[in-house]
Parts: structure tokens; sequence; C-alpha cells
């Protein structure tokens, strides 16, 4: 089975094999030839002779001698590719890795050849698309609000300066190929109400004190400091910020209230419009690196004005969506939110990324039709009406997709989303190279 998946399509394998073995059919070409010359004046009756007629089973019939020594070949081909492979590679397998070599070898290389994917967004919408998407492509860039203002992202936001962490390493988490146990360990919260030295710690995951110091190491460039850990955790593709610089979110209400601060928008209700401060702010290169090579950009799923919204925000992010080649699929949630979203239909989301973004921003829009997943517990939320189009025109197209997790109403299932996704840049791109052939 192992030798079988070595000689599977898309790991690379096949070729390499074909040329070694027209090599070795050469040399054995070049052997019996030089065999013929050397042995051509041999006495038939000779010791030497009758030596290399054993050798060469010249006492078997001719189709016999050849079926012999051909599968004399074949065996030790089979046996001696089988050991060399594994001679080659358990030296490299982890001692309590789960899968087999191989395996890690055909996922990369098939993963390599995935589309290139921007996700926008934060929160746990974002991880829960990224976990997805990391099956089909390692082609993957995550920009990530850094807008929170609240929990330990807070703290360190205020006590060092640096932009909040708190959705970057979830996404972090999301994307890295580290084991299990390091995954738990960037989540581990420090406790809050233990006595004693340490208290300093309590609340603070450990990936966010992570990130602070690395920030610390390289100076202060947050932009490299990320970097730096998607490198040391080893992400399948990379998670960037929206922006190097700390930034405060504003919303104003119907009746013309202002909130200011991520935490406190979440619970406001008849959110009208939300900008952001200072006025600086500057998209990060990285950021706009990845959406201008893209081949499909997703914004969403997430909280629409705290999560999603904001990155529209961030001077020179819009500017490079509408410059893009690349589609751009909208994910609405698949239920409301308690406060910033409550009451709030589908063609309402994509109404207020038009007046945050841009007429013409998002291409597709991607929405649940399946409504009959178990509700949690602790329900407070409502499904997505699919009211539909937009009240300002025809709208993006829409598909609709069974994408919930049918075991929580509340969240999208991270294995149906990314396979909706995928069927959409595959009918995207084909209908845009049509169109390309058309006008050619």
């Amino acid at each position: 089975m192992n030798l079988r998946r070595w000689l599977t399509p898309g790991i690379g394998i096949k070729r390499w094999l074909l040329v070694v073995f027209v090599g070795l059919l050469l040399l054995a070409l070049a052997f019996a030839h030089m065999l013929r010359q050397a042995t051509r004046d041999l006495e038939p009756g000779g010791l030497a002779g009758t030596m290399l007629d054993v050798l060469t089973l010249q006492f078997l019939p001719f189709a016999v001698r050849g079926l012999v020594v051909a599968l004399i070949g074949v065996g030790l081909v089979a046996v001696g590719g089988y050991r060399l492979m594994h001679e080659m590679t358990d030296p490299l397998r982890a001692p309590d890795a789960d899968q087999p070599l191989v395996e890690v070898i055909y996922q990369k290389r098939f993963l390599a050849r995935g589309p290139r994917i921007v996700a926008i967004g934060g929160g746990t919408g974002l991880s829960t698309l990224l976990r997805g998407l990391k099956e089909v492509t390692s082609n993957l860039t995550a920009v990530v609000t850094v807008a929170d203002d609240g929990g330990s992202s807070g703290v360190l936001r205020e006590e060092l300066g640096i932009p909040p962490v708190g959705d970057i390493r979830n996404c972090i988490v999301a994307l890295a190929d580290a084991e299990p146990l390091m995954s738990e360990l960037l989540q581990y919260r420090f406790p809050v109400d233990r006595p004693g030295p340490g208290q300093g710690l309590g609340g603070h995951a450990v990936g966010n004190v992570l990130l602070a110091a690395m920030t610390a190491v390289e100076g202060g460039d947050f932009e490299e400091g990320v970097r730096r850990i998607n490198r040391i955790l080893a992400v399948r593709g990379q998670v960037v910020p929206v922006s190097a610089t700390p930034m405060t979110l504003h919303a104003r209400t119907l009746d013309g209230t202002v909130v200011d601060g991520q935490s406190r928008i979440m619970r406001t209700v008849e959110i009208a419009d939300v900008w952001l401060t200072p006025g600086d702010l500057r998209a990060s290169d990285d950021a706009l690196a990845a959406i201008a090579e893209a081949e499909l950009i997703v914004l969403g799923p997430g909280s629409l004005y705290t999560s999603v919204v904001p990155n529209l925000l961030v001077p020179g992010m819009r500017e490079a969506l509408l410059a893009a080649s690349a589609p751009t699929l909208y994910v609405c949630n698949v239920a409301t939110q308690t406060g910033e979203t409550a009451g709030l239909d589908l063609a309402g989301h994509v109404e207020a990324l038009a007046t945050h973004g841009a007429p013409g921003l998002v291409d597709v829009v991607l929405a649940n039709n399946r409504f009959d997943a178990r509700l949690p517990a602790d329900w407070v939320a409502q499904r997505v009406h699919l009211r539909w189009p937009p009240s300002d025109g025809p709208g993006p197209r829409l598909v609709l997709e069974d994408v919930v997790d049918h075991d929580n109403a509340h969240r999208h299932d991270p294995a149906r989303l990314a396979a909706a996704i995928l069927r959409i840049y595959e009918a995207e791109t084909g209908s845009r190279r049509r169109a390309v052939s058309r006008t050619a």
C-alpha cells in the first residue's frame, strides 16, 4: 500500500522513476553488447564457455529464458525500490507522526497546486473558514482585522502599544501544521484568580504573549513579528494584519448615538455606519500584495461591522479590491448576532458592505439554505433570512448552498464551506476564461 501511494498521481515520483528505468535499461543493453563482444571468440566446449552458458540460462528454451530473467528483474526492482524509499524517508519521519511521510509529501505537493485565495475578516468566522480551505490549498493568505480592544488583546494593546493579536493568533492556530499540543499551548490562557506571583499574566493567551514578544524582538516591527511566527509554526499559507497600526472602531446608530470601541459596538443595535481612527492608517504591504496576486478573494464569514467591514475602511484596501483581477466572494453568516446584526437579513448584509465598501465590490454572495441544523441550548440569535435582491439594484450573483454545521446552527461547517467556495471559484474562473476567449 505504501509503495502504491508513492506512485499515485500528483506526487512527482513516477516521472523520475521512469528516467531511472530508462537509464538502467540502456546500461543493461550496453552490458549485453560488451558481453557479446567479449565472448565471441570463446571456445564452445571450454570452461569459460560452459560457465557463460549456465549464467545466461542457455540450457532453457529461448522464450523461457527471457521470462525468468524478467521475473527476477521485476522482483529485485520492487524489493530494492521499496527498501530504498523506506531507508531514505525513515529518518525524516517524526517519531510520533500519525501519518506516513508519503502522505505528508502528497498533501503538500497537491495543496501547492491549489488556487491562490485571500480570506479577509476576523474572529471565529475567519478561523473556521481557514480550517476548511487549508485542506484544498496551501496558497492561502488570511488578512485579519486589528480593531479588537477587549480581553487579553486589549490589555496588550494598551500596555505595549501593539495592534491586537487575538484574531491573528486564532488564524495562525487554524492554519498551523504544528503538533496539536502546540495549538493547545498557543490557546492556553493563564488563570486569572491564581494566587501568588505571575498574576500579571492572568487572562492572557500564550499565543498573544508570543506575538507580543516576537514584535519586541523585531524592534517593534509588528508585521515582521507576525511573519516570523508564521515561519516558526509552519503555517500553511500566511496570516497578515490588515494594518500594522492599532486602530479604533467607531459606530453611529440610526438615532445618532456614537459608540466607540469594537467590544461595545458588538452589543450595539441599529448601526447606521462605522469608521476608523486614526486618520493615518495604511494597509500592510503583505495584504496589498496578496490581493493583487489572488485568484479568489473571500470576505467573511464573521461579525459584519466589527470583523469584515473594518478591513474595507483601511486606506488602500478598497482600492486594491476594486483593482484586483480576482472575483470577490462574500460569505454571509448563517445566523444574526445579538447586537450589531440583530434582525438583519441577507440583502441587509450585502447593502452594508456596499455602503462601506463600494458598489460592485462583491461579485458573488454565498449564503446558507439549510435551516434544520441543531439549535444550541443557549440560542439567542436567528437564522439569516434570504431576502434578495438588495434594494439598491439586482446585486451580485447569489449562490445558495448547505454550508451550516448540522450540529450547531450558529456556525459554518469548515469542510462544506470550503467545498462550496471551491465550486464557486471553478465556476467563476471558467466563465471568465470563456469571456476572454470570446473577446479574443
